[in-house]
């Protein structure tokens, strides 16, 4: 089966866990020409191959708000923690408006090539001081990429807004507004993500509940770590009332009855789970094997492309391969996820259109 042919939607994907590491390599080149970084080039900091980053921040652990990271400093040999690869490292790197613009096009672009019709990309929108680029600034230039790539090819692409774990609350009721302002130029939903040790999660939820108030759809990243997801935690997250959650891995059984109850959407990440560690055992392992027997709709998703190094047609050919999908199962996966796309009615009856059916 011609797995990049296929159909496909996106509805996990970080904007830059998604930049691949040539992407990444080019902006470097071009700021060591012009004396504008001392950080290591992409490919030596990120060398080819290797993908096996992990949640575990214990060393170098990034606090306070989204704006406060340390400064980037100059590395030797790589790292393989995920968090701090971003907070030292990528923003380092791609720290103004034509860094922001060239890292959007490639993304958008390299989905596009992979056979991805319908994309949600996700994005915790940041300042950037150097630049004079607020906010507002840094989301309305993700989305006038998007609009732009919108307009000639065949992946139509709607922004999530992301809150950080690490926020404070005004923080999080800004991403809201944001969210608000823009749900009309392609802001469909927010999220929740982050360092799963990092906040506490009940802190957000006047955020969220004036984000349900409004109608902005949610998303959660939900269970992702078992040594920090606990019953109080994940009770407080499925209060927020999220349209779909992400990952579901650490779920006790009451928490997996209450999700089939509601028939969530659930955008589960094959590669990412395995090579960070995030589950014991291989891809035949994952707990897509039981999620895909309740009926929940699934969203097969790659979280972040550039650090885990598959594409989602890969995704599809490993779920395949290690569940023993055939070709009707793999088309109705595809299919499935046009019900919990946050696009308009008009965008799932596009898809549906689209979608192969065997």
């Amino acid at each position: 089966m011609d797995f990049k042919a296929l159909p496909k939607i996106e509805l996990h994907a970080h904007l830059s866990g998604s930049i691949s590491r040539q992407c990444l390599h080019e902006i470097w080149v071009l700021k060591k020409e012009r004396g504008e970084t001392e950080l290591e080039d992409p490919l030596i900091e990120m060398p080819e191959g290797k993908h096996d980053y992990d949640l575990d921040t214990s060393e170098n652990r990034v606090t306070g708000p989204y704006e406060s990271f340390p400064k980037p400093k100059l590395t030797t040999t790589p790292s393989s923690s995920f968090f701090p690869l971003f907070s030292r490292y990528i923003y380092g790197l791609c720290n103004d408006r034509a860094s922001l613009v060239y890292t959007t096009n490639s993304v958008l672009s390299d989905f596009a090539a992979d056979g991805v019709v319908y994309l949600e990309l996700r994005t915790t929108p940041r300042a950037i001081a150097s630049e004079g680029m607020r906010k507002d600034d840094y989301v309305q230039t993700v989305l006038d990429c998007i609009s732009t790539s919108n307009k000639s090819s065949t992946l139509k692409t709607n922004l999530i807004l992301s809150i950080d774990r690490r926020n404070d609350l005004p923080t999080a009721m800004q991403v809201v507004e944001l969210a608000t302002k823009y749900r009309n130029q392609g802001v469909v939903g927010i999220d929740l993500c982050g360092d799963p040790a990092a906040g506490d999660v009940s802190l957000f939820r006047p955020a969220f509940e004036e984000a349900k108030k409004r109608g902005i759809k949610i998303t959660i990243h939900f269970a992702e770590a078992p040594n920090t997801t606990t019953p109080n935690e994940l009770t407080n997250l499925l209060e927020y009332q999220p349209d779909r959650i992400g990952h579901v891995i650490n779920v006790p059984d009451d928490v997996k009855q209450e999700i089939v109850r509601r028939k969530l959407g659930l955008e589960l990440c094959l590669s990412c789970n395995v090579h960070a560690k995030m589950i014991t055992g291989t891809y035949s392992d994952h707990h897509f094997g039981w999620w895909r027997e309740t009926g929940c709709p699934i969203a097969l998703s790659t979280d972040d492309v550039g650090v885990f190094g598959s594409t989602l047609s890969n995704e599809y050919r490993l779920i395949a391969e290690h569940f023993d999908l055939n070709r009707k199962e793999i088309c109705d996966l595809a299919r499935g996820a046009v019900e919990v796309i946050f696009g308009v009615e008009e965008e799932k009856e596009r898809l549906r259109s689209m979608m192969w059916r065997e």
